[in-house]
């Protein structure tokens, strides 16, 4: 009797066991990131918030740890990912970043695989009523000093071209385009904090006054400034760029030539965390946000819905709307991690 107690209490102990031990495995595979810290960056663009957002949502729910973001300028965020200092970035832009990442250690350091939002385009515009009447549409007519003066916001007589701000890659751009093309005694680059800037550029055009500035897509000021109904894309006289990119043809394949290469936004990461979490890797690989959503979402912020918990709100809407090709990604990632 003893005997048959005994061997019924081994077997409830061995199937708990078992059941514990298939629940754990569950759970792991569920979580693959459990206790594991990641630390997210961002540069000073409020707007990339939503983007990096979306990433750390799918982080935690593959369990990781993800501390709140910090904010550091792309050249030094490049080091700090190199570094194990940060995990992750949403906004690499490939290749305007590309001497950021190279000067941060490049492939050996730095874990970049996948696209997760493509297409981005850069350039400088003018509001549309100026082209017309002075029939101006490359940035080489700014050179002469009468046309340059019509954009003088400061009595100075130079056109003041609202630019970039310092650390960000496109002002090295900016500024060897000062020189490539000859608009260093006609043209003032003004640099500073782009959202006031830009914002200073916007009332200006409100005014009726004529106006010259550079920005990129996807974001907000081309639904403001409407690119073909507000503004007008200035062409390049060629292609020129600094550094490694010296010889690279700017054209677009419709023929314009902004000056600028067309961009893929990235995941970047510290190379050791990827290899040590190939769930976060494979995460940050397939991850796809479209510029519309991106610029949808940046023009909200623009229109008052900014703050920490609307950007929040707007992270959440756009997960529960596109539920079933995010719970895909969290599927390939657990998968990855098997």
């Amino acid at each position: 009797m003893q005997l048959t107690l005994d061997l019924k209490t081994c077997a409830r102990a061995a199937l708990f066991t078992a059941l514990t031990a298939a629940a754990g495995a569950t759970v792991a595979a569920e979580k693959p990131g459990e206790g594991v810290d990641v630390q997210p960056i961002k540069s000073s663009i409020a707007e990339e918030t939503f983007q990096t957002l979306l990433v750390m949502k799918a982080l935690e729910e593959l369990g990781y740890d993800v501390k709140d973001i910090k904010e550091i300028e792309y050249a030094a965020g490049h080091v700090a990912i190199a570094n194990g200092d940060a995990t992750f970035m949403a906004a690499h832009w490939d290749p305007l970043h590309i001497d950021f990442f190279e000067e941060a250690g490049g492939d050996e350091k730095i874990y970049r695989e996948g696209v997760y939002s493509s297409g981005s385009i850069q350039g400088y515009l003018i509001d549309k009523k100026t082209s017309e009447e002075h029939g101006i549409t490359n940035i080489d007519q700014l050179k002469d000093p009468e046309i340059a003066k019509l954009f003088d916001a400061n009595g100075d007589g130079k056109a003041d071209l609202a630019g970039c701000t310092p650390g960000w890659g496109c002002e090295k751009v900016i500024e060897h385009h000062m020189d490539a093309y000859g608009l260093r005694d006609t043209v003032t680059h003004n640099q500073g904090s782009y959202s006031a800037i830009i914002a200073d550029t916007i009332a200006r055009y409100e005014q009726g006054e004529p106006i010259f500035y550079y920005t990129w897509t996807p974001y907000w000021v081309s639904g403001v400034l409407v690119p073909g109904e507000d503004v007008v894309w200035l062409q390049v006289p060629f292609s020129s760029l600094p550094g490694e990119r010296e010889d690279v043809d700017t054209s677009l394949p419709d023929g314009s030539n902004y000056g600028f290469q067309a961009n893929d936004q990235r995941i970047i990461a510290n190379k050791e965390f990827a290899e040590e979490n190939p769930a976060a890797a494979e995460l940050f690989a397939i991850m796809k946000l479209s510029n519309n959503d991106i610029s949808a979402q940046n023009l909200r912020m623009r229109d008052g819905e900014d703050s920490e918990a609307d950007i929040e709100k707007h992270a959440d809407a756009w997960i529960a709307a596109n539920r079933d090709k995010f719970d895909a990604w969290l599927e390939r990632a657990r998968a990855a991690a098997e």
